[in-house]
């Protein structure tokens, strides 16, 4: 049995205002593939303003977001491999 060691890198990019933290997360797959998504976290008034707290609920949805796009573009290759419809895939 042969094993290759394979490696993704997933790159998050913020953007923030005063309210908003939006969150961008990028993988690139072996095969060429880019794999992107989006998450958003919005800070209550009476909150006070935390940065990293915006980061980390926003890259949190935004890598759950690319978690889900990663398990259907699988599901849809096992489909098109087998050519029959398979079974969902879910967390």
């Amino acid at each position: 049995m042969t094993h290759t060691a394979v490696g993704w890198h997933i790159e998050l990019e913020f953007s923030e205002d005063d309210q908003h933290t939006r969150a961008a997360a990028l993988v690139r797959l072996a095969d060429g593939t880019e794999v992107r998504a989006h998450g958003h976290a919005t800070r209550h008034r009476v909150d006070s303003n935390q940065p990293r707290v915006g980061e980390e609920i926003a890259g949190a949805r935004a890598l759950n977001e690319l978690a889900m796009r990663l398990l259907t573009k699988a599901h849809d290759e096992i489909d098109a491999e087998s050519g029959r419809v398979s079974h969902p895939i879910h967390v």
